[in-house]
């Protein structure tokens, strides 16, 4: 199969996909008890007003109604407009992405950079002590509920040790950067500011890592039985046979093809990211998209539950698109299959 069909496939499943979490979402968003119009007018607003409010946000439509206009709207790149704010929900959701997506970045990089030499160490020394603390931590990854690690790591560096910031991406004093990209890492890069780059770095440390501590284990995992399967071809043996070096054929042979199937993990990894920065954000006051849509739940927000569920949905879409592309690139094997 060419890899133009095999594009335009993975396209077309993209798009069920999306109307299906906007489906979902939307039935599940008017399912919460509450009416988003009296919040907006208050306790004390007369029906009269609360009916105004009503209409002017089509509230009074019955929800297929809704529902139709919203997809209308959104295929024309229209989000629709907060409840809350008052704003586009395109407009909020530029305003906060670029703190979530710093976030989650930090978070797939330190789960990349310690589940891969993890998971490498535990093939190379299968039953060992190393391997032994892989599983340990897989385990303790899969195990622990994300808001309980983000509580006990804020109360034990913050509050007991007091060695990292607990909440903002920035100490209360300290202006923000210059917003260039909105990612203050890069911002401070840019702007020369060593001291402003230590701040933003120190105060995304604690929450990129209990987000990142969750996949640890997972890229671990998946690292060591890639390689367990690699390091049992026969091209292996044969290069054990010839007298090379086991560490050269574990790094420059081994390791090259055991990163292909570890990559899918990788890519779901980025999709969990995007939806465990919602616990992560609130618990350390991160002003991102998940603060965001928290507050958008409380007050019965259905256009920015819908406008932030639907960005998710298409970056998981995006991320595991890319995911195929590269590993069928990588892999011709996996392209002949179709």
């Amino acid at each position: 199969m060419s890899m133009g069909m095999i594009i335009a496939r993975r396209l077309a499943l993209m798009v069920f996909v999306l109307f299906g979490v906007t489906a979902l979402t939307f039935l599940i968003a008017h399912a919460i008890p509450g009416d988003p119009a009296r919040l907006m007018a208050g306790q004390r607003a007369s029906e009269e007003v609360v009916e105004q409010i009503r209409r002017a946000h089509g509230l009074d439509q019955p929800l297929p109604v809704q529902y139709a206009r919203y997809m209308a709207n959104l295929l024309k790149g229209d989000l629709g407009r907060s409840i809350r704010t008052g704003r586009p929900v395109a407009e909020d959701l530029a305003r906060f992405f670029p703190a979530t997506l710093e976030l989650v970045v930090a978070a797939l990089l330190l789960a990349v950079a310690a589940g891969v030499p993890l998971g490498v160490l535990s093939a190379a020394r299968p039953n060992s002590r190393i391997d032994a603390l892989s599983r340990s931590v897989s385990v303790a990854g899969v195990s622990m509920p994300l808001f309980w690690l983000a509580i006990v790591s804020l109360v034990v560096f913050y509050g007991q040790w007091g060695v990292l910031p607990g909440s903002g991406r920035v100490s209360p004093f300290a202006l923000p950067p210059r917003a260039v990209t909105g990612l203050y890492l890069i911002d401070t890069l840019l702007a020369g500011d060593w001291r402003g780059w230590l701040d933003a770095a120190r105060h995304l440390l604690l929450p990129a890592g209990c987000l990142a501590f969750v996949h640890v284990g997972l890229v671990a995992r998946q690292v060591r039985a890639s390689l367990l399967e690699v390091l049992s071809q026969d091209y292996i043996r044969t290069a054990q046979a010839y007298g090379v070096p086991p560490r050269r054929i574990l790094y420059r042979h081994a390791l090259r093809n055991a990163l292909v199937p570890a990559l899918t993990v990788v890519g779901l990894a980025m999709g969990d990211l995007l939806a465990g920065a919602v616990v992560t954000e609130t618990v350390f006051a991160w002003p991102g998209m998940g603060s965001y849509v928290v507050d958008s739940v409380a007050s019965l927000d259905f256009p920015a539950i819908m406008g932030f569920t639907v960005v998710v949905a298409a970056g998981y879409t995006v991320i595991n698109l890319a995911v195929d592309l590269v590993t069928l690139r990588l892999d011709p094997r996996i392209r002949a299959m179709g």
